[in-house]
């Protein structure tokens, strides 16, 4: 059933309304999920997460016995525009939680969504990266809470990383929720402005999977991956020294060995290699620079490192 969450005036006589959409099952005492995405206006693959999440329960209406509340387009004008913040206010939408009914529309909007999500049993809240950085699908949490984990570990991801983010951090979604006793998992995973299929398609499974397991939805799921399980201390970051253009030769979630050449940093007018980039550690690379501009400072991988 669509609902609109809420609506509010812009500029020239115009209003922006925040849909929602919630699939009720068999038993509307079960439980209650909540999937949230496009909080930042340039991260697109929630949207198509959602769209296949509705297609296939509205399809399968007799394996739902719960309720699925489905959040997909939080910044509709971040979106139109390709924009992470919000135009207009500049604001970071991730930022402004628990938000307020006395300030800007963002923040409106803000508390609305949080007080709509209050008393789920578990929400959802799907990232994608930025333009610079291309990300393997992750759950990022804020503290190594045993139910936290364990529900992340449902979810079908390569990596579940116990990190102060932006994403889990102050004025975040997950931070609100959290703290008002509604179980919230971040999911991190592909690049900003784009849509990954495959890993749209692989945290699908998990999100089915945690209904599953949940009782929420009674198709069982198989093939459902352990994802490795970090803290900050296994995480190595690597960053640029120079200026140039960064050219990766390793792909993603792939083992390396420490001193294996991850790429180059080379510089167009010279024909010259500025810098060899090698591995610091044996592990895993979860984080790599996609945006092949880089400028001394610049992230160019993090690397999870763990024993064979």
């Amino acid at each position: 059933m669509l609902q609109n969450l809420i609506t509010c005036a812009l500029n020239v006589d115009e209003e922006l309304t925040i849909k929602k959409n919630t699939l009720c099952g068999s038993d509307p005492e079960s439980k209650r999920i909540a999937i949230v995405t496009g909080i930042h206006g340039d991260e697109l693959d929630g949207q198509y997460v959602c769209y296949r999440l509705i297609n296939h329960i509205t399809a399968n209406m007799k394996n739902l016995s719960g309720t699925v509340d489905i959040y997909p387009v939080v910044n509709p004008l971040g979106m139109e525009s390709a924009s992470r913040a919000v135009p207009i206010t500049g604001m970071d939408m991730n930022k402004v939680f628990p938000g307020s009914d006395s300030g800007a529309f963002a923040e409106n909007i803000a508390k609305t969504l949080a007080e709509d999500i209050r008393g789920a049993d578990i929400c959802v809240d799907i990232h994608s990266s930025n333009i610079f950085i291309r990300e393997i699908p992750q759950v990022r949490i804020r503290s190594n809470d045993e139910s936290l984990v364990r529900y992340a570990k449902m979810l079908n991801t390569d990596m579940i990383w116990v990190h102060e983010s932006g994403a889990v951090g102050d004025g975040s979604l997950a931070e609100t929720l959290i703290a008002e006793g509604t179980p919230t998992l971040v999911v991190e995973m592909g690049v900003g402005q784009r849509i990954d299929l495959e890993y749209c398609e692989q945290l699908l499974r998990g999100i089915f999977n945690l209904m599953n397991k949940l009782g929420v939805w009674a198709e069982e799921q198989h093939g459902i991956s352990h994802p490795m399980l970090s803290a900050d201390g296994a995480v190595h970051v690597i960053h640029a020294n120079g200026s140039g253009i960064f050219i990766p030769c390793v792909e993603h979630n792939n083992w390396i060995a420490k001193g294996s050449i991850l790429g180059e940093i080379v510089t167009p007018i010279t024909g010259t290699v500025e810098q060899e980039i090698t591995a610091p550690v044996d592990g895993v690379i979860f984080s790599l620079r996609e945006y092949p501009i880089v400028y001394e400072g610049s992230v160019i991988a993090r690397m999870l490192s763990l024993e064979r």
